[in-house]
């Protein structure tokens, strides 16, 4: 072993991310505030980023009645003026940004046939245009770092389709060739950039659906149960503590529903 490795080994899981920064968009709640509570508890600096400033406050509040870092800014992944404001606040604040977590999504579900086109946009613009703009306005300063790690949220329905989710699955599909491509682009910056691809999480979003549909995915899940937003939020931790020779990879969260 070297000492490196050894000194490593010495360290806690608490300190794995000790004096890093940690951006992550949509995280006032759900599974993008998972995953920054996930991040924070390794020692990180999280930024939690949200539409409006109660949001944003709501979830870093309570990460820090924890104990834990946390700071919440305002970021609509819509609007370029937004993110780079963002982007510049956190700079001035914490002098880098280490982590990036592109979570922010929305869903406009309807068939093909009565999908509107404001529908189509909304969901393509939100899930899919956010993460080249947010990525964009903050690869900049790792570059400079020589250090990154980029985690894109994804998911199993951009890598299988599903019926009444065209938008959606057009997005995450463009999610995961855009996780590829950052990662080929930024590999020799020492900028790892890895997507994660839930299944069935059971969030806000999915608890509105009508219990008969719940337990049709069920029968599909062979380990028979829905996803916790911690199941991801391990995933996303990984790629930013252990996997620094893993780059451009997709990892499914799905309780086996699609393997």
């Amino acid at each position: 072993m070297t000492t490196q490795t050894l000194s490593e080994a010495k360290m806690t899981h608490h300190d794995l991310l000790k004096g890093q920064v940690a951006i992550v968009t949509g995280s006032g709640r759900g599974i993008g505030l998972a995953i920054a509570r996930r991040l924070a508890s390794a020692g990180a600096q999280a930024v939690i980023t949200d539409i409006t400033q109660e949001f944003a406050d709501g979830g870093a509040k309570e990460l820090t009645d924890k104990g834990m870092k946390a700071q919440g800014f305002i970021c609509n992944v819509t609007d370029v003026q937004s993110i780079e404001k963002m982007a510049e606040d956190v700079m001035s604040k914490f002098g880098k940004i280490d982590i990036l977590i592109n979570n922010a999504g929305i869903t406009r579900d309807t068939l093909i046939m009565r999908m509107k086109l404001e529908d189509w946009n909304a969901v393509i613009e939100t899930n899919l245009t956010s993460v080249f703009k947010v990525t964009q306005s903050v690869v900049k300063n790792m570059s400079k770092a020589n250090y990154g790690r980029i985690v894109n949220i994804a998911s199993v329905i951009g890598m299988h389709g599903n019926f009444g989710q065209a938008n959606y699955a057009a997005s995450k599909a463009g999610v995961i060739a855009l996780t590829k491509t950052i990662a080929k682009e930024y590999a020799s910056k020492n900028i790892t950039c890895n997507a994660i691809a839930p299944g069935f999480i059971d969030t806000a979003m999915t608890q509105k659906l009508k219990d008969d549909i719940k337990q049709k995915y069920m029968e599909f899940i062979p380990l028979k149960r829905f996803g916790q937003p911690e199941d991801v939020a391990e995933a996303a931790h990984y790629f930013c503590t252990g996997g620094s020779y893993v780059t451009g990879q997709v990892i499914v969260v799905d309780g086996g529903m699609f393997m």
